[in-house]
Formats: structure tokens, C-alpha cells, sequence
């Protein structure tokens, strides 16, 4: 609070969801953010809270929530007297409860209050408290504690297993505390709990005694954070469903609001208690009337991708899920020279978006997909939309969120109640490669449609089907006082991943949450379980990934992970024989990265591409070693990944920071030993277009978010083997002629790119680190030339027009030749005028004052005509025979030149003598 460049940072989600993210502890930073150093409690995975003393900055405490998925010892609440340097636990409770909360009393430090939380995940539940769950209260800085709650203190608070708890302190008389508490029966994801047993509790006496409020808080495992108004004891806000209270808690207000409903984090000014902050699930929110309405931050790239896909527009659409925020599609590229705007993006599917598979035969035809296989075939340019989920039951109402997870056996379920047949959060779905008609859906059952989904015929159960009310989370078998009972997911055992094999039909192969592998050549007619052929691949293990081959038969690729069971170790394989058979393939990767998803190349087999929990990395030899791929991005998740079949774009879905795009992964694709062991080597190049980029925008302010288009021009990439080499990059023409020279920039050891801007080249010194300055070049088929370390190599380039512009090649060519011409006049313009002003500068102190005269009449011509000759550049606007006004202007420059050029000589005699 005292030195706003001292920053710190906890990682691991929070919230306790299926799709958390986790980890390696806690960062500081003493220059505000632009450097930071990890300071421990890494095994600790989540962190609920940091809390600074306000008055000495070396003591920090920390809330260690521990391993989501497994019991763990570095889990509890910790304290560093020295900055970070050194740390002690102040406050544990077992191996199973860590701390999610801790507050300080900021009128005396030394008080602490601290909420424990005890909640376990595994991959077929969710228990959200137990015993450990308690608020505690320390009046000596967390050297002892008292347990507020399960103590028979009689205070107010309620006995019995507690989930997760909030706490707040208003700051302007501490005396006042607020908590929320989870705690009830028969939870349900839509309705919460049915018996409110807890809610908000306000306390006057710092904790000694409290007064139930409320009920309300909302989905309390996924967020159960309170925020009192500093200015305002009455003013109570609750996140998660966006709800404000002005009575204490006592009734609130849930407003209908422009932003996304799963809130995370508030804030509220404590100068000004109109400016309130939010995040929630869809980004950041600023309001300046205490929440009623909004401000949507939308220049943060931080949506969390599920899933992408790719069309075969021009440009390509990029289509995928994000979570919950529905699916989108977007453009690859604009022509707009601001780039790929928010407004590019359209919505094409709510809830939250997962696989967006684009029929191939048919751009307009999307098929979308929402969690647990909500399926629906959208019409892009109509807007229809059709719900195909197959199996779904007679007057099925379509509600997939109201679920209830404990059945209550005493009254079956209706006919019009919640019947849905299970599915998982991420469904596994399919177009077939070698049929558009042909669909493959994986619920618990495999389905399969021969008409794009208006009928399905079930292939059968390919789970275990193990009852999981008989498997235990924490020792304990669930009932109906499970405190957030399986939240997030309502099925299990199901169908995690389908695939089929580019090279045969029928051939296919699914993965399941509960560890099942098995393959089909028949169509799904009968199955092979291979599971056990799997070495290594643990019990129950989540298959993430099955990738078949599309350049040798047989060949299939299996990615699982096993984080679900607090095992976050690497699992990936490969198979040459469909399957009968695995080679452990994941020896090469750092420890603990978590692979998530893996493509083979769609034009070399020896490359692969894997997705993990932390970073990106390639194969050069199908997976026998392996490398990083970081080039400029942050260390983050990669969920999915696809290399554009025609563009040779590798595109990636992150669950932090949005979309990337790998522009032409040929160097990749092309890396062989061979090529690493030459001293320099130039790799093909995709055909370039001549875009002419227009600016669409008018004045928006700093709020807005521009993503990248491709580079303007042709992507050259070379090899160098020494960085020392010098390099000489050109392209040259049909005739053999040189017509432009590429800067390379400082060329490093390994893959090095340039871009060409598909013009030729002036003679300009400007050029040599600029680029080339002249007209776009004829479309058409260029050498691009390279020489280094004592070798050349040349590689062709196709050079095409903008794919909106139609004009004839005698035009095109007529057209280049003018701008050629008018740049050369330009050029002469640009070299008199200089000429001009050194010859007035080099005149003689004693010069005749005629002369001078002269001299300066001619600087003033010159710049003038210099200030024409740029206005012949205008031509480049349209492509085609020149206006009648730019021939007279082309005519007139040239004449003009003729005349200055003449009258400088005139000029240069004179003064010599």
C-alpha cells in the first residue's frame, strides 16, 4: 500500500471448476509489473488470496488453496516477514483443506481473519466442503488462532460441514465484518441449494458474535465472495450473479446489466464509492453509479478458447468456443489496415462454445457446439439454426444447466423434467473426411448420421459405465448433503474424443473420461478395446486427443492426461499399426507440462504439434524429441490447434490470451537434418497477394482491440547455421534481372524471416532498410535468391493481384509500367531538389547576389515540383489506364524536369566559375 511498484501476484484459478487452470505459486514485482521473480509455494498450485500489511511491506500472507485434484501438503495460509523471501505456515488444517480467504483488520493488522476451504475435484465429482471448511480470527498477526465456527461458540455462525466462505471488512469501522457461507442440501446448478442454511452473516464486534442476513449467495463454490462498500456499511456486494444489497445483506437488487452474469472479482474506490470495477467471466467492467451501468473494457485479449476451427473463405474464418461466452467466428485477415477489429467477430452459438466444425463442401454450413454436446447446424448467411443433438428424449426441453445431480429416488423423474442422456463438458464431434453427410457424436453412447444429423443410429456404450455414486472423493461416498455435489458435471463416464482415419472410412477410433481406447475398422460395428495396450497410460486417465494419420495408414496418435488425478505428468503415443500396439512418445517434453491436444502435419508426417498446459512445442521425427515453440508469446495453455490446409496457417486456441496465428509454417515443414546441417538454406514461400489495405475506422478512442492482419507482402524464411553469415536476400524477375534487394534484419542462428512488400526496388538508400519503394511488381512468378554462408539457394515465388480486383494481364502489366515510370519522375524530383539546396549551400560567402538569388529560385522550383511529384503516386489507388488529369500531371513534371534539371546545370557552370 506504501510502494505502488511493489506488486504481487498469485496463479491457479480460484474457482474450483472442471476447466481450472492451475499454477506454480506466487510472483513479485518491485518496478509495477515490468519484471517479476517467483517467490515459492509452488506445490500449492491455487492461490485464493495475497494480503499486504499496511504499514510494513516485507509482511505478506498468502492463502494457499492446495491441489484441486489430490491431497497435498503445501496448502494453508503463509506468511513471509522478509518480502518473499522466506515463508511460514501459519495456519493448516489437513492435507485435503487449504485457505481460499484472508483479510486484515486495517485499523490493527495483527487482526486476521482466514477461511479455510476443504473441496476436492476428481474426474466424476465435485465436493465442495467437509469439516476443514472454517473462519478463523487471529489477534496477534497469525501467530495463534480461534476458530469462529464448528467451535460450540454459540456466536451465530452455523455448525455443521461448510463449503466455501468470503470474508470483508468495512474499512471505515473494522469493528464490522461481513462473511458469506456455503452450506445446504441438495444442491442444484440452477437453483442453488433448496434448503438455505447459510447465506451472509454480518458481525459489529469483530467476529465475536454474528447476525444471519441473508440466504443469498449465489453459486457459492465457483465464487462466495462478499465486497462491502468502504463508504457504506449498508452497501453489500455479491459476485457471481451481479447483485448489490443497501440494507446490510438483509434483500438485494439483481439488476439486469450489459455484461456477462458470472462475476469473479469487485472493486469499489474507496475515494469515490460511485467507481466500481468488476471482472467477470466475460472481461472487465467499469461503472460510475455503483454498478447500474457499464463501461466494457474491450481492449483485453484474455478470452479462454476451448476449441477452433477453420473455413476456406478468403481470408479464412477462424470459428470456435470460448468459455462461456458462446462461439464466434472471425476473419483471419481484413483488408483494413488497422487490422482484425472486435467487429469482425460475430456470435454463432451461446453457452459455453466448444468444437465449431465447418462443413468443407460449404462454408455457410457451421455445425456448433455448447458443453455437454448441445449440437446445433447454424446457417451462416440465413441464420437458421437447427438443435441435432442426438438421443434427445420425447418433449425434451432443452434445459441443460437445470440439472439435478442426487436424484431423489423417492419421486422418478418427469416426463418433462431434465431427462438428458449424458455428455461431456467438451463432446466429442465430427464431419466425416470422406462423407459431409456423415456425423459422429459421442454422448456416453457413439452416434453416428448419415444426414447431417436429422436421425442418428447409436454404435453403443463405449465407457466402463461404472456407477460413479460408488466411487469416493475424499474418503467419503456422496450423498445428499454433499456440499456442491459433482458442480460442472453432471455425467460420467462419456465419450471424451472421436476421430476417423483420412485415409480409410470407417475407421475410427474414441477416447473416453474414464480411460477407455478403442478402435473400429468397421464402421462402429464392432469394436476393439486397446486400452490395455496403452503402456503406461494410467487407470481412468482423460483421452484428450486421437490423431489419426493422413499420410500412412495405420498411424494414430494418442494424447491423455491425467491432472484429473493429481497427476500432471506428460502422456502422449503414437501407433503404426491401428492401434494393436503404442510407443510412449513423450520423453523429450519438459516434466509436468500436461499435453492437451496433438496435429500431425498435413504435408509432412514427420511433424507434429502439441498443445499443453504450459507452451507450445513441435516434433521433427514424429515425436521422438521434441522442442519448444515460443517465438513471441507468453508461456500459457494451448487447448486446440489446426494447420489450414490451404493457407498453411497454424492457427491456436489459448485459455488465457486469445487466438494466435502462425503465418506459413513451411520453414517447419521443411527442417530436415539436412537442412540444419547446411550453412544457410531458403525455404518455398505460400503465393502472396497485393492487398490493398483502406482504413474503415473512424475515431474510437484508445478502448478497442486490434488484432494483427498477415504481413503485407511475401513471408521469405531461411535457414542460418552461423549468425555471423552474411546474408544477401533478392528477388529476381522472369528476365533474370534483380529488381529488388530484402533488409534481413539482424539474422540469428536457426529459422530467420524477411517479408518482401512485392515492389521493386528505386536505387533509394532508404531501401536497404526499408525495402523495396517502388510499384507493386506484375503479378506473376518470381526467384527469390538467397546467399549465405557461401551458398545459394533460390526458391519460386507466385506474386498474385488482391482476390477482389479483376483486371486483365495487359492492363495489369500497362498499369505497372506507368507507376514504374511516374515513381522514376518522383525519384528525379526528390535527387533535383536535393542538388538544388546543396548548391545554394556550396555558393561562395562572396558569391554575387544574383547568383545567390538564383539559387534560392530554384531550391523554392524544385521543392514545388518535388511537392507535384508526389501527387503521381495517387495513381496507385486504381487499378487501370491513368485519368486524363494524371497524364497531364505525369507530362508537366516531366517537362518541368527537363527544364529545372537544365537550368541546375546552368547553375553548377556559374558557380564554378
Amino acid at each position: 500500500p506504501r510502494d505502488t511498484a511493489v506488486v504481487w501476484v498469485g496463479t491457479g484459478e480460484r474457482a474450483s471448476r472442471q476447466s481450472s487452470s492451475w499454477g506454480d505459486g506466487v510472483y513479485k514485482s518491485t518496478d509495477g509489473g515490468q519484471n517479476w521473480r517467483n517467490m515459492g509455494l509452488a506445490d500449492s498450485k491455487h492461490i485464493g488470496r495475497i494480503r499486504m500489511h499496511p504499514e510494513d511491506p516485507d509482511v505478506v500472507y498468502v492463502a494457499a488453496m492446495g491441489h484441486l485434484w489430490g491431497p497435498n501438503d503445501e496448502r494453508g495460509l503463509y506468511r513471509s516477514r522478509d518480502g518473499g523471501e522466506t515463508w511460514e505456515r501459519i495456519l493448516s488444517v489437513d492435507e485435503n483443506t487449504g485457505v481460499v480467504d484472508v483479510i486484515l483488520d486495517p485499523s490493527d493488522p495483527s487482526i486476521v481473519y482466514a477461511a479455510s476451504y476443504q473441496r476436492r475435484r476428481r474426474p466424476y465429482g465435485f465436493h465442495g466442503g467437509g469439516p476443514g471448511s472454517q473462519l478463523w480470527k487471529s489477534t496477534d498477526g497469525g501467530d495463534s488462532w480461534t476458530q469462529l465456527t464448528n467451535g460450540g461458540l454459540d456466536n451465530g455462525l452455523p455448525e455443521g460441514d461448510i463449503g466455501r466462505i468470503g470474508i470483508d471488512i468495512y474499512a471505515s469501522d473494522p469493528r464490522i465484518v461481513y462473511v458469506s457461507v456455503e452450506q445446504g442440501e441438495r444442491y442444484n446448478a440452477s437453483t442453488a441449494y433448496e434448503q438455505r442454511l447459510a447465506g451472509i452473516y454480518r458481525s459489529e464486534d469483530r467476529g465475536e458474535t454474528w447476525q444471519h442476513m441473508s440466504d443469498w449467495n449465489p453459486r457459492p463454490m465457483y465464487a462466495s465472495q462478499i465486497k462491502v462498500d468502504p463508504n457504506d456499511d449498508q452497501r453489500i456486494y455479491m459476485v457471481n450473479s451481479w447483485s448489490w444489497s443497501d440494507d446490510g445483506g438483509r434483500t438485494f437488487t439483481v439488476p439486469r446489466q450489459s455484461l456477462h452474469g458470472d462475476d469473479r472479482l469487485v472493486w469499489v474506490d474507496p475515494a469515490n464509492s460511485n467507481h466500481v470495477m468488476k471482472a467477470d467471466d466475460g472481461g472487465l467492467g467499469i461503472s460510475w453509479n455503483r454498478g447500474v451501468t457499464w463501461v466494457y473494457v474491450t481492449n483485453l485479449p484474455v478470452s479462454q478458447w476451448y476449441r477452433v476451427g477453420v473455413d476456406n473463405s478468403v481470408p479464412f474464418r477462424i470459428c470456435g468456443g470460448l468459455q462461456d461466452n458462446g462461439s464466434w467466428c472471425g476473419p483471419s485477415a481484413t483488408y483494413r489496415s488497422e487490422g482484425i477489429l472486435d467487429q469482425d467477430w460475430f456470435k454463432v452459438g451461446g453457452g459455453d462454445g466448444f468444437r465449431n466444425v465447418v462443413d468443407t463442401t460449404n462454408n455457410r454450413i457451421l455445425y456448433v457446439e455448447s458443453q455437454y454436446l448441445g449440437l446445433n447446424r447454424v446457417n451462416l448467411e440465413t441464420g437458421e439454426s437447427k438443435n441435432i443433438r442426438p438421443n434427445q428424449p420425447e418433449a425434451f426441453i432443452g434445459a441443460r444447466r437445470n440439472w439435478t445431480t442426487w436424484p431423489d429416488l423417492d419421486n422418478p423423474e418427469q416426463r418433462l423434467g431434465n431427462a438428458m442422456p449424458p455428455g461431456n463438458w467438451d463432446g466429442p464431434f465430427i464431419i466425416s473426411p470422406h462423407d459431409p453427410n456423415t456425423l459422429y457424436a459421442g454422448l456416453n453412447e457413439l452416434f453416428v448420421s448419415r444426414d447431417r444429423g436429422d436421425s442418428w443410429t447409436s454404435l453403443g456404450d463405449l465407457t466402463t459405465g461404472v456407477d460413479r455414486r460408488t466411487l469416493r472423493v475424499m474418503g467419503e461416498l456422496p450423498d445428499s448433503f454433499t456440499l456442491s455435489l459433482d458442480d460442472g458435471i453432471p455425467y460420467y463416464p462419456t465419450l471424451s474424443e472421436v476421430t476417423e482415419s483420412p485415409l480409410r472410412a470407417g475407421e475410427l477410433y474414441i477416447g473416453t473420461d474414464d480411460g477407455q481406447v478403442r478402435v473400429s475398422r468397421d464402421g462402429g460395428r464392432s469394436w476393439t478395446r486397446v486400452t490395455d495396450a496403452v503402456p503406461g497410460l494410467p487407470a481412468d486417465a482423460w483421452i484428450n486427443g486421437l490423431e489419426p494419420s493422413r499420410h500412412v495408414a495405420g498411424r494414430v496418435y494418442l494424447v491423455a492426461n491425467n491432472y484429473r488425478n493429481d497427476d500432471y505428468a506428460n502422456y502422449v503415443w503414437r501407433s503404426d499399426d491401428h492401434g494393436a500396439t503404442w510407443t510412449r512418445i513423450d520423453g523429450g517434453l519438459p516434466a509436468d507440462r500436461v499435453a492437451r491436444t496433438l496435429r500431425e502435419d498435413p504435408r509432412n508426417p514427420e511433424l507434429l504439434y502439441l498443445g499443453t498446459e504450459l507452451g507450445l512445442f513441435v516434433s521433427l521425427d514424429r515425436g521422438e524429441t521434441w522442442a519448444e515453440l515460443r517465438a513471441d508469446m507468453p508461456l500459457m495453455a494451448f487447448n486446440d490447434l489446426v494447420v489450414h490446409p490451404r493457407d498453411n496457417d497454424l492457427v491456436l486456441g489459448t485459455h488465457s490470451r486469445g487466438i494466435y496465428v502462425l503465418d506459413d509454417v513451411n520453414a517447419l515443414q521443411e527442417l530436415t537434418p539436412e537442412v540444419r546441417a547446411a550453412p544457410s538454406h531458403l525455404f518455398t514461400a505460400e503465393p502472396a497477394h497485393q492487398i490493398r489495405y483502406d482504413s474503415q475506422r473512424g475515431h474510437t478512442g484508445d478502448m478497442i482491440f486490434t488484432g494483427e492482419n498477415p504481413p503485407a507482402g511475401a513471408i521469405l524464411s531461411f535457414w542460418l547455421r552461423d549468425r555471423d553469415a552474411e546474408v544477401d536476400l533478392k528477388i529476381v524477375d522472369g528476365n533474370g534481372e534483380d529488381i529488388a534487394r530484402i533488409p534481413v534484419g539482424d539474422a540469428r542462428t536457426g529459422i530467420n524471416r524477411a517479408v518482401w512488400n512485392l515492389r521493386m526496388a528505386l536505387g533509394t538508400a532508404q531501401e536497404a532498410r526499408f525495402g523495396p519503394s517502388g510499384p507493386l511488381v506484375v503479378p506473376g512468378t518470381y526467384t527469390v535468391r538467397l546467399t549465405a554462408g557461401g551458398v545459394t539457394t533460390e526458391q519460386p515465388l507466385s506474386v498474385r493481384e488482391d482476390p477482389r480486383i479483376d483486371v486483365d494481364p495487359t492492363t495489369r502489366a500497362q498499369w505497372t509500367a506507368q507507376l514504374l515510370e511516374r515513381a522514376r519522375l518522383g525519384l528525379r524530383a526528390q535527387t533535383l531538389a536535393d542538388r538544388a539546396q546543396e548548391l545554394l549551400e556550396g555558393l561562395a560567402e562572396g558569391a554575387p547576389a544574383q547568383l545567390r538569388d538564383t539559387a534560392a529560385e530554384l531550391v523554392r522550383e524544385t521543392r514545388e515540383l518535388r511537392s507535384r511529384a508526389n501527387r503521381l503516386r495517387g495513381a496507385e489507388g486504381w487499378v487501370g489506364p491513368l485519368a486524363a488529369d494524371e497524364v497531364s500531371l505525369q507530362a508537366f513534371v516531366a517537362e518541368m524536369l527537363a527544364t529545372l534539371e537544365g537550368e541546375a546545370d546552368a547553375l553548377e557552370r556559374r558557380a564554378g566559375g
